[in-house]
């Protein structure tokens, strides 16, 4: 058995300067594999915290995303954060998932209910599986007390599945609904307001207290756009006695149609005018195309120099 990681959650605590980690999605094939390996080792030059590693929509690359967590904790010398869904996850594969982490010495997590399987539009508990990532937390916690550190989801706009649209526009809003609307064009270019409501939203932060009190020691936030609304969202946290560490999760978005479809499924605030900018391929953009470079460009909306103090200090 190999000996126990580092816990992401006493890093951070103990951390002295500003950090940031990176996220990997498993590859679909061998070559991307060792590709990915190769890239992992190249990256590690930057000192990231910690890697983080996806369970794959439906719990599809589960067994690849344990061996890249134990290949990345084992071979390369990483601390490896390791995402574990409810979806497709009966007990006893979430038993087996945990048993190996063990093996490897991997002990960070990140526990979320997971995306509906490919082909399958409303999510569903698995037969003698768990409902939601507070079960799930509370499981881990029940059956390994101490031995895990353990990140939740946060959602700063809301769940993308309490975003619903409001056929009144912004005019129908309360003002913190239009801190974290969206606004977007349909393909028949009528404006299209998407929202979590206030009501809704308040049923989110108390089920984040939940996972919280149920052991959850991080957040990691769904990828967001607009700096305001994160502290708009660790302000509510705070509001709702929730003091752990919230993480901002910030996506690279080096296209524009990569941009558009992530935004739309994600159903993300998209500040004005940042959408016209991407449509103009960058020097950075061709190079990372051309293969010259591995780094992709990351765009960052203009915000005031208060938000922009703000938000840095709480990286």
């Amino acid at each position: 058995m190999a000996q126990k990681d580092k816990m992401v959650c006493e890093m951070i605590a103990q951390a002295k300067t500003t950090w940031f980690s990176f996220e990997y999605f498993p590859p679909k094939t061998e070559e991307g594999v060792k590709n990915l390996k190769a890239r992992i080792l190249r990256m590690k030059s930057l000192g990231p915290l910690f890697t983080d590693f996806t369970w794959g929509a439906g719990g599809s690359t589960s067994e690849l995303t344990l061996q890249l967590c134990d290949a990345a904790k084992n071979e390369l010398g990483c601390v490896a954060n390791m995402h574990l869904t409810c979806t497709n996850m009966e007990k006893s594969k979430v038993d087996d998932a945990l048993a190996d982490c063990k093996k490897y010495g991997v002990c960070n997590l990140v526990a979320l209910r997971g995306d509906a399987p490919r082909g399958q539009d409303k999510w569903e508990a698995s037969e003698g599986g768990f409902a939601c990532a507070l079960d799930l937390t509370k499981y881990i916690q029940a059956n390994h007390p101490g031995y895990f550190s353990i990140a939740v989801a946060g959602y700063p706009e809301g769940h993308p599945d309490a975003i619903e649209e409001v056929p009144g526009g912004l005019a129908a809003l309360s003002e913190t609904e239009k801190r974290r609307a969206r606004i977007a064009t349909s393909e028949d270019g009528k404006e299209v307001v998407t929202v979590c409501r206030d009501v809704s939203f308040e049923k989110e932060m108390k089920y984040m207290k939940e996972k919280v009190d149920a052991g959850a020691q991080l957040i990691i936030t769904q990828m967001f756009l607009d700096a305001q609304v994160y502290l708009d969202f660790c302000k509510a946290c705070k509001d709702y006695s929730i003091n752990v560490p919230v993480i901002p999760g910030l996506m690279c978005l080096n296209n524009f149609n990569g941009m558009k479809r992530m935004t739309d499924m994600c159903k993300t605030r998209v500040p004005a005018g940042m959408m016209r900018l991407p449509r103009r391929p960058t020097q950075a953009m061709m190079t990372s195309r051309n293969g010259a470079s591995s780094s992709a460009p990351l765009y960052v909306p203009s915000v005031s120099k208060e938000v922009r103090q703000e938000f840095t200090s709480t990286l």
